[in-house]
């Protein structure tokens, strides 16, 4: 930045995925400075959340230009196609740059993974379970997990590894009271959760393990037909993945996403393969997030009502795609997609900025 756009200074937060405006830390600091740019490629944009914090970015930068204000700004983030970004942009004046933040996050924290013996080859698992579906944190922006958790108590599902916690681990609350703003479209929620015997662990476990930077469950995983990916962001329109789909990828996996209307399609962009051709795929295109949750719930109660040797046999023609993507994600076709974009965004920011 200081060799190809000159006079800017550019904002980040450290320690990583923080949202503290305590945590904004800034390179220059020179009143002569004429723009800035504010990194906020970590966690999902919210401008109810993060208002502080958007606040406090704007105010270190009221001296530039010999206190005149700024004359180009930039914010760096890492989701498209969101409401929540219009909204910020156009309540600061930010013009909004994008890259794919979670999937450099995923080969570097996911590196080496395919150079152990850990992970069982898809080609050798006997799939005895329908999906492994690992929950924590079910409350404030997460409401969408325990949501999921009710349609699949509805459609009986019995063969599933699935953990959820009787309490949210972070707001404390049990989940009977997370639910209860439902009741007015699904009537029985809590007492489903009341009759649910919660908490529920994996075999083997008492707790789920929470944890971004590495691989966990594997044996679950080799046991299982698919991973149920329920991602950080859910409602709304908006793209934005993170960490969380490439786990099942570098687990050599089929997946289900619960996320944003559109999920499949974004990674699909990247150069992966989704699995359209063996079970419905078309809840990514329910633009109705309540209506959304409640197909994927039917495609899971669905895949659970299999007989085991018809699961075994789906795995098997899934290998292919299961293939492709692991080779995608660790042969280094992936981070090429991700190179270019980012020297795209870079080139557009320069370009931007030369304006000024």
């Amino acid at each position: 930045m200081q060799r190809n756009i000159p006079l800017t200074r550019l904002f980040f937060l450290d320690p990583f995925g923080s949202t503290d405006p305590d945590d904004l830390k800034n390179f220059g600091s020179d009143v002569t400075e004429h723009n800035y740019i504010f990194m906020h490629d970590q966690e999902p944009i919210d401008l109810a959340l993060h208002r502080n914090l958007f606040d406090d970015a704007v105010s270190r930068n009221k001296d530039l230009d010999h206190g005149r204000g700024a004359r180009q700004t930039a914010i760096i983030v890492s989701e498209i196609d969101s409401d929540n970004l219009d909204a910020v942009c156009q309540a600061y004046d930010w013009r909004p740059f994008y890259y794919f933040f979670h999937g450099w996050a995923s080969l570097d924290w996911y590196r080496g993974y395919n150079q152990t013996f850990l992970i069982t080859p898809p080609h050798q698992r006997t799939i005895t379970h329908s999906f492994l579906s690992p929950n924590r944190i079910m409350g404030g922006q997460r409401d969408h997990r325990p949501l999921l958790m009710y349609h699949l108590l509805k459609q009986q599902v019995q063969h599933a590894l699935i953990s959820c916690p009787l309490v949210c681990p972070v707001e404390k609350l049990p989940i009977t009271s997370i639910v209860k703003k439902f009741e007015d479209r699904y009537p029985d929620i809590v007492d489903t959760f009341d009759r649910a015997n919660l908490p529920w662990h994996f075999a083997g476990e008492n707790h789920h393990p929470m944890h971004s930077c590495w691989l966990s469950l594997f044996d679950q995983s080799a046991q299982s037909l698919a991973y149920v990916v329920t991602e950080t962001v859910y409602f709304g329109r908006r793209s934005h993945i993170t960490e969380k789909t490439f786990k099942p990828i570098c687990l050599g996996m089929p997946f289900v996403m619960a996320s944003a209307q559109g999920s499949l399609a974004y990674l699909r962009r990247y150069g992966f393969q989704t699995f359209g051709d063996f079970w419905d795929e078309s809840y990514d295109d329910e633009q109705d997030d309540f209506l959304r949750l409640e197909r994927i719930g039917k495609l899971l109660g669905d895949l659970d009502r299999m007989v085991t040797a018809d699961r075994q046999a789906l795995f098997h023609r899934m290998l292919p795609t299961i293939k492709h993507n692991y080779h995608h994600f660790y042969g280094g076709a992936f981070e090429r997609v991700l190179w270019e974009e980012f020297q795209h965004m870079l080139r557009d920011i320069k370009l931007h900025f030369s304006q000024s």
